[in-house]
């Protein structure tokens, strides 16, 4: 065969690079044609071929990590008596606090807007400027609300999300990123008061189920399926993706899913014993030289 890189006139170069390239894309169609083939005579062959045809991910390449949590008699004993087991174990309804960093934007006030239709029994306090932290913990105890959710900011934009656990924690910040509101979604559905279904996915290691517990617990026990909604909450590499959708079922066969809203990314930047304190005991704290290699997650 002729290099290509040999021939000095360039339309022949080009020429012999056209034919070399449709002469490779015509043996791909015939091996792929030939294995349909195959496999339609001999179904088996198929799905030994899918089976072994599983493709390298940086998710499933991860890097062992010995806290990953397997459903055994610790892990159960461990949940019956964590700062969520009320939740879980006596069924106390979660009852939300939302509120903002001091001065927000109008930015802010909107997301909080689009958080207060997602989480049922959530309710919005405006933060005035001498409402420091531990005041409002103090007033969200004495009013029973189960947890509390600041939206922080930078540059007139939300960034940051803080999750305080009440009575005695623990509190979550997480970095927020990729907002999109309902109404910038082509499409999305209109919203209604069901209390929504909800799915986790990929809370894997002791921090993540931690977190995932954390998330569980903003949600009534007891969703309603007839308001055919479903919050989800995946976790990818680290990144937590919030999806909100409903179905729509066209017959007994097929259904679709029709985005609702809002959208956003959370990262876990740091867990803490208790409430929130800046001098407090961190259960876990991100630091960059921890990312020593892009299979390593922590979640």
């Amino acid at each position: 065969m002729v290099e290509i890189n040999t021939i000095k006139n360039k339309l022949k170069r080009d020429e012999l690079y056209q034919k070399q390239k449709a002469d490779k894309a015509k043996q791909k169609r015939d091996r792929r044609t030939a294995l349909k083939k195959k496999e339609t005579s001999n179904p088996e062959e198929k799905e030994k071929r899918l089976a072994e045809n599983v493709p390298n991910t940086l998710e499933n390449t991860r890097e062992f990590d010995e806290t990953i949590v397997e459903e055994d008699a610790e892990v159960v004993a461990d949940e019956a008596t964590d700062e969520f087991s009320q939740y879980f174990q006596k069924g106390v309804p979660p009852k939300i606090l939302i509120t903002t960093s001091k001065g927000p934007s109008l930015a802010v006030y909107e997301f909080a807007t689009e958080l207060i239709d997602i989480f049922p029994n959530s309710h919005f306090v405006k933060r005035k400027p001498q409402f420091e932290m531990r005041h409002i913990i103090e007033f969200s105890k004495n009013r029973d609300f189960t947890d509390i959710m600041v939206i922080n900011e930078d540059r007139k934009q939300p960034n940051a999300m803080t999750l305080i656990h009440l009575p005695d924690g623990p509190t979550a910040h997480f970095k927020l990123s990729s907002i999109s509101l309902s109404k910038d979604i082509e499409g999305h559905g209109r919203t209604s008061s069901h209390k929504p279904e909800l799915i986790l996915n990929n809370f894997n290691t002791r921090l993540g189920h931690t977190i995932g517990r954390m998330f569980t617990a903003l949600f009534p026990h007891v969703p309603e399926f007839q308001g055919r909604q479903v919050a989800t909450l995946h976790n990818q590499r680290d990144f937590i993706f919030f999806r909100r959708h409903r179905y729509m079922f066209k017959n007994s066969k097929r259904v679709n899913l029709q985005e609702l809203g809002p959208r956003f990314t959370l990262k876990l930047k740091w867990l803490q014993k208790g409430t929130f304190d800046r001098k407090g005991e961190y259960e876990w704290l991100f630091k960059p030289e921890m990312e020593t290699s892009r299979r390593r997650f922590f979640l």
